[in-house]
């Protein structure tokens, strides 16, 4: 069922822990249960299966059901055990997982909780909501304890990623479009308290800290932001750092790190605790401001000074609309989020210190294509879920300390 990977700690990089492969299908959703050793995965399969943790160190499935429909997304609540499932059916189904025989009086399901296939569900244990998002461009709220429906907002597409403070009752949510609305809960209706948008893709992952008040989104055009939302500044800062979509998104608020992967199988720790630097707007031109050579669309200029006009870039740093030659370097700008080489005019490639260029993430290989990952903070694991049908469980003490 599952094989265990001896570990090295030693090694300053994420170590397998071990490798649940039992699966037919793709596990779409997984969660680690803290202090019982154990995994609550959903697949493709249409199974819900608890693993729990045997003496030889092996994972073996201690409870196995088959659901009526394909599960889409699930929220796990560990102080009550409460396992919330958004199906495709736009039902949501809510039982406690930890038992073989189901009480029916711990399960309740919302069969119309939306029309089509539901996207995120979350569970807010406070306010005793249960936050859901669908295909529908709904966003519901219900009673968790009756399944009454609170409330709705209807969002302009459909929505892929979900998260909620408590202490303000904000949602945030991100969507197809690639927008992140804000909106304030109330029991039975809600306001819309602001927009943003600086993705290019579809919004994939969000991840909210309440300590700092910061909004981190994900995204298929394989960037994060993040956006500062106690600091009432407006403050976005990207991370450049993926090569591939974005799938999922953890912060260990104790050691200011964001844990991100991708489609690719890449999982980078980024650190936070550091000053960082907006990105510059990229400048217009009708001439490149180094040299003032005319672009290819500048026919005045290209006539009074007989000559052929350029492509436009631009500088990464400063954010000057430049030719090809007066941007012929390349250099990395971590605390701008540009992990990887990117281009910036001469002048700004001399003015960049060795110091500058010192990497503010680490990067590593999961070895699999990831669909979804989850952060267990108290024992430090990461779980990774891809679509080779295998489930791996990573230490990440040695790199999140």
């Amino acid at each position: 069922m599952a094989s265990e990977i001896q570990p090295h700690p030693q090694a300053r990089k994420p170590c397998l822990l071990n490798k649940i492969d039992a699966f037919q299908e793709v596990v779409s959703s997984a969660v680690i249960i803290p202090k019982e050793d154990g995994v609550i995965s959903v697949s493709e399969d249409r199974t819900v299966r608890v693993w729990l943790k045997r003496d030889s160190g092996q994972y073996w499935p201690s409870v196995y059901q088959v659901l009526p429909s394909q599960c889409s997304c699930m929220s796990f609540n560990p102080e009550t055990r409460r396992l919330s499932l958004g199906m495709d059916t736009g039902s949501i189904c809510v039982r406690r997982p930890l038992h073989s025989e189901i009480d029916p009086s711990s399960c309740f399901c919302v069969p119309a909780a939306h029309q089509s296939r539901v996207t995120v569900v979350l569970f807010v244990l406070e306010m005793e909501w249960l936050l859901s998002t669908g295909q529908d461009k709904n966003f519901t709220w219900h009673c968790s304890e009756s399944g009454q429906q609170l409330g709705t907002y209807h969002t302009a597409a459909w929505v892929t990623g979900l998260q909620f403070d408590v202490e303000t009752r904000h949602a945030f949510v991100g969507d197809q479009s690639g927008q992140v609305t804000i909106l304030k809960l109330e029991q039975d209706s809600c306001s819309l308290v602001t927009t943003f948008k600086g993705h290019t893709g579809n919004v994939t992952a969000l991840c909210w800290d309440p300590i700092q008040r910061v909004l981190f989104s994900g995204s298929s055009d394989h960037s994060i932001i993040m956006w500062d939302i106690g600091g009432r500044k407006g403050t976005a800062i990207e991370l450049q750092g993926h090569n591939d979509k974005v799938q999922g998104l953890c912060y260990a608020s104790h050691t200011r790190q964001l844990i991100s992967c991708s489609c690719d199988g890449g999982i980078v720790i980024w650190n936070m605790d550091v000053t960082r630097q907006e990105t510059p707007e990229w400048l217009d031109s009708d001439s490149c401001q180094k040299c003032e050579q005319p672009f290819f669309w500048n026919f005045k200029q290209m006539w009074d000074s007989k000559k052929i006009g350029l492509r436009q870039h631009h500088c990464r740093k400063c954010g000057q609309a430049v030719c090809g030659k007066c941007s012929s370097k390349r250099s990395t700008i971590p605390l701008m989020g540009f992990e990887f080489e990117v281009r910036v005019c001469d002048s700004c490639h001399e003015s960049i210190t060795d110091e500058d260029r010192a990497p503010t993430a680490t990067f590593h290989d999961s070895k699999h294509n990831v669909v979804y990952m989850h952060y267990e903070a108290t024992t430090g694991n990461l779980l990774s879920s891809g679509t080779d049908k295998v489930i791996k469980i990573w230490d990440m003490n040695p790199v999140v300390s």
